[in-house]
């Protein structure tokens, strides 16, 4: 039976003990500024996606991948002598696309916003009736 809670305590104490290697461990001059976004642990306790940022050039993520797809092994033995666990799981390093995909999003929210108004100053478009429909409480000059 998976225990669920148990696997996303391990992929937090994970990320804690490899964001401390990170910081304060690792050698690789190739390794920049790396930022922990997430780590996955499967229901297995045997594999664990460690989710990945890195500021810089394409150039400086590319180099840094490689230091840490080079470092992986250690980055396990640091892994497992903070875990203390049965079986230490194998670790993979993905670099996180979450912030380019919100660029994205942020880009393409704009440019609708940019054609709804030209559509809107095209068509000469107004409310059909109140611009603010809705009720508003009564004040002492409504009732006089």
């Amino acid at each position: 039976m998976v225990d669920e809670a148990r696997a996303r305590r391990l992929a937090t104490r994970i990320q804690e003990i490899i964001a401390l290697w990170l910081e304060r461990g690792v050698k690789d001059p190739r390794i920049g500024f790396v930022t922990i976004t997430e780590v996955r642990v499967t229901p297995d306790l045997l594999h664990a996606t460690v989710f990945y940022t890195v500021y810089g050039t394409a150039e400086e993520q590319a180099e840094t991948a490689e230091g840490l797809l080079a470092n992986t092994g250690q980055a396990r033995k640091r892994v497992g002598a903070g875990l203390g666990v049965k079986n230490t799981p194998t670790i993979e390093f993905v670099r996180d696309t979450i912030p380019e995909s919100s660029e994205r999003i942020a880009e393409l929210l704009r440019e609708a916003r940019e054609r709804d108004a030209a559509v809107a100053a095209a068509t000469g478009a107004e409310y059909a009736g109140d611009p603010d429909p809705y009720l508003k409480p009564k004040t002492l000059e409504d009732s006089e």
